[in-house]
């Protein structure tokens, strides 16, 4: 995540949680004709259209308040979908028992790439069942870490 995207999630995390839904991710992309910022939630039971059409009300007015962004922007609130975003520690373990595909930021076991059934968490490193075998990553090692649905 860069550095705004960290400043965004800080200013509208709170926001989402007074109304149940959980903030997984948040992506700004600059783009020649208009930069896009991408808020992905999630919620018990999952996320409708009308949860996505209701957060970007409420985020909306609260980002334009801040002197975050020096231009205008297009904003898209989405569910995480199939392939979601595993960014917290606390998703490695909710998502136990799941296909996971993990890059790494350095070879783990010679390859950047594990793909396999997440096992969870085992003290800082996420635990991935390959072939029957377990590979531990180091959490601080993990440069993206997505469901494989």
């Amino acid at each position: 995540m860069t550095e705004l995207a960290r400043k965004i999630a800080q200013e509208i995390k709170p926001l989402l949680e007074q109304d149940g839904i959980e903030l997984v991710y948040v992506e700004y992309i600059q783009q020649r004709r208009q930069p896009t910022l991408r808020v992905f939630i999630d919620k018990e039971g999952g996320v409708t259209v009308n949860d996505c059409q209701r957060i970007s009300e409420i985020v909306s007015p609260v980002l334009d308040a801040t002197s975050l962004f020096t231009s205008r922007y297009l904003l898209e609130v989405s569910s995480p979908g199939f392939d979601r975003p595993l960014t917290k520690e606390k998703d490695f373990v909710r998502f136990a028992g799941q296909p996971v595909r993990v890059k790494t930021h350095a070879p783990v076991g010679g390859q950047k790439v594990v793909s396999g059934t997440l096992r969870g968490l085992r003290g800082a490193a996420i635990v991935v069942e390959v072939d029957g075998s377990e590979v531990e990553i180091p959490v601080a090692d993990v440069a993206v870490a997505r469901l494989d649905l």
